[in-house]
């Protein structure tokens, strides 16, 4: 029997979430760019810096979005011929895939996502001069403006979830699993730019990523051993 979309969708706000410890390193120096235009006072008040932090999520997420979507609509495309417990079979086996992959990466075994990112590498080279135009960050358009653009930076983390979406059955499914993984990303990275600082310095010990990270090769594989004894 398929999942259902809604469990998909809470699966996928639960990597975001636990994933979100591999963003601390890659947009930790964002939250000085998008408050690069406050004065030192404004910087130090959380009421300032929030308005701009969510704007540049709002904007990041919306990216991720578009990525699903298009993704989900290439997927539903070349899997309609196939019959629907066909579809779902393959779905699933890429979706634990992805999700062992993102395992063997967050817990330092096996960095196998570098590999898309320097592919991904080469789109970031012509999107990101669009970032630095708006340069410095004074207002909130701006924020969303360069949250939208550095949704494209290459990220293992966002690629195991975008290598699901491929596998969606239409394209708003592939959106919404997006969104909902952004969401998951959001106590991170709104954190980053608060007096919460703590809660960074305690997801990057490798420790606590080795656990999540094996959780998730766990789970893959117990959702790969289901569907080949349902098979």
């Amino acid at each position: 029997m398929p999942m259902p979309e809604e469990i998909t969708f809470v699966a996928a706000f639960l990597i975001g979430l636990f994933g979100s410890i591999h963003c601390a390193g890659m947009c930790g120096g964002v939250v000085g760019l998008l408050t690069i235009g406050l004065d030192t006072k404004e910087k130090k008040s959380w009421k300032k810096t929030l308005p701009y932090l969510l704007c540049y999520n709002s904007g990041r997420i919306f990216s991720y979005m578009i990525a699903g979507g298009l993704l989900g609509l290439v997927g539903s495309a070349a899997t309609m011929h196939l019959s629907h417990q066909h579809g779902h079979s393959i779905n699933l086996w890429v979706s634990s895939l992805f999700l062992i992959a993102l395992g063997l990466y967050l817990a330092n075994i096996w960095p196998v996502l570098q590999y898309l990112e320097k592919v991904g590498a080469k789109l970031w080279k012509i999107i990101e001069p669009f970032g630095r135009q708006i340069l410095p960050i004074n207002n909130l358009l701006h924020a969303f403006v360069l949250g939208g653009v550095w949704g494209w930076l290459p990220c293992g983390l966002v690629y195991s979830v975008l290598g699901w979406s491929l596998m969606a059955s239409s394209w708003w499914h592939g959106s919404l699993l997006m969104l909902f993984f952004g969401l998951g990303t959001l106590p991170m990275l709104i954190s980053m730019g608060s007096a919460t600082q703590w809660l960074t310095k305690m997801t990057q010990a490798m420790m606590v990523r080795r656990v999540i990270g094996i959780g998730m090769i766990v789970t893959g594989v117990v959702l790969i051993l289901l569907s080949m004894m349902k098979g």
